[in-house]
């Protein structure tokens, strides 16, 4: 086929970022490892004032591609519903919905009628599109970005690390576990170690005895709610109000991590908990495992081997696009 892929160029289209390597390497770069011929549109400089002109420029652009399929990962309203109906008049297109447990009477709502094709991460969610009368739509999954280089196993570095966007549940998280004598190594945005290359957060991954995934969800423990006035005003205001399964979840086992995460529904569905991964709920909880994981380097290594393997075998943006083709029959 031939797809037109639009997206941002970088991450949130805020350039000093980086790139957005889930959307360029993960997203594009499939469709282009299944043989498609992949044109990008990146919007990031209309964002702000130009949003008229985006409008103009992409439905002109789709007419001079005349795309198989027009593929997007919908960041917020920057198209507009006129828009998208124009497109989908002419030519098949398509969403991945990846915010759903959350974003779906918000947002979701308001722009899945508008495609040809509807992807959600969150198969809680499946009902709720065919109450729209949504009929294309199939559930898959974030993924870790394809990567066949052969890595040679590295001597650790970090007996704690977390990767991800600093906020106040996580720095109050992060504290919590040092309170217990435990040092956590923060990476992202908002951390002073700042953020990561794509390869220096796989050399993390590997460099780590322990990968922690910390939600970015709304916290209900009163012991976080009551730490800081704005965490109260701040929960209570947020749209967030579970976690879901991220990219992270599938980006630490597939580069070889062990990752000890936070619980989110039907994880489960995609490792066996206690065999492939390690689960917690509470800061004590993660405390504990962090203890215990620490001190039983055979019981780790080998989770951390069987979660490698799973992911490897199920968890690529490839065979999740691959899937995602073949259940609509393109």
């Amino acid at each position: 086929m031939k797809v037109l892929f639009v997206d941002m160029q970088y991450d949130y289209g805020v350039k000093a970022r980086g790139i957005n390597a889930i959307g360029i390497m993960g997203f594009k770069k499939a469709f282009e490892n299944l043989g498609h011929e992949t044109i990008p549109f990146y919007y990031d400089d209309y964002l702000g004032n130009n949003l008229e002109k985006l409008q103009n420029d992409l439905l002109q652009k789709a007419d001079e591609v005349s795309p198989d399929l027009i593929f997007f990962c919908l960041f917020r309203d920057q198209f507009k519903a006129a828009t998208l109906d124009k497109l989908k008049a002419k030519f098949k297109t398509m969403n991945w919905f990846g915010d759903d447990s959350w974003r779906f009477d918000n947002f979701t709502k308001n722009f899945a009628p508008h495609f040809t094709y509807s992807v959600t991460t969150d198969k809680f969610s499946l009902s709720k599109y065919k109450k729209l009368g949504i009929k294309n739509v199939v559930h898959a999954q974030w993924a870790a970005i394809d990567d066949e280089r052969l890595f040679e196993k590295k001597s650790y570095k970090y007996d704690v690390s977390f990767v991800g966007g600093s906020n106040q549940y996580r720095k109050w998280f992060v504290k919590s576990l040092k309170e217990q004598g435990i040092n956590v190594e923060c990476f992202g945005n908002g951390w002073p170690n700042g953020p990561l290359s794509n390869d220096a957060m796989i050399e993390l991954f590997q460099t780590s005895k322990i990968n922690l995934n910390i939600s970015n969800s709304a916290c209900y423990d009163i012991r976080y709610l009551f730490s800081n006035p704005k965490n109260l005003a701040h929960t209570i205001m947020s749209k967030k109000q579970s976690s879901q399964t991220k990219a992270r979840n599938f980006e630490i086992n597939y580069y070889g991590g062990f990752q000890l995460t936070d619980y989110v529904p039907a994880i489960e569905d995609y490792y066996e908990i206690g065999k492939e991964i390690a689960c917690y709920t509470y800061p004590e909880e993660a405390a504990v495992q962090i203890k215990y994981f620490l001190e039983q380097e055979s019981e780790r290594e080998a989770i951390r081997e069987r979660g490698l393997k799973r992911a490897k075998i199920s968890y690529t943006y490839t065979g999740q696009i691959k899937k995602v083709l073949s259940e609509f029959g393109l």
